[in-house]
């Protein structure tokens, strides 16, 4: 019986070890990797910055016109478009997702 028992003690005090070992392992790990994370937060704050300042420093360029409305044969020809694409669609050539794509790029 005294040997078990000091089996039983020996494996004991070795999981307890190796728990506790582990354990360290982990929180080591663990602050090393935050600290990583902090260099690079503060890496990406300083670029932030850096881009925002560039923004600023850089004048404005002014608002692009507003084009003028079509011509009527411009807009003549977007109807005849618009309804080639719905007969495309009518005969299951487009999708209705392809009609909405192309049908924005026309108007757009």
């Amino acid at each position: 019986m005294p040997g078990l028992l000091r089996g039983v003690a020996r494996t004991a005090v070795v999981a307890g070890t190796a728990t506790a070992v582990s354990n360290r392992v982990s929180r080591r790990q663990a602050g090393r990797w935050a600290q990583q994370d902090y260099a690079q937060q503060q890496q990406y704050d300083q670029q932030q910055a850096a881009q925002q300042q560039q923004a600023y420093a850089q004048p404005q360029a002014p608002a692009p016109a507003v084009p003028p409305p079509p011509a009527a044969d411009e807009m003549t020809e977007k109807i005849d478009q618009l309804k080639q694409l719905a007969d495309l669609k009518a005969q299951g050539v487009l999708t209705e997702e392809e009609f909405a794509e192309q049908k924005r790029r026309l108007l757009g």
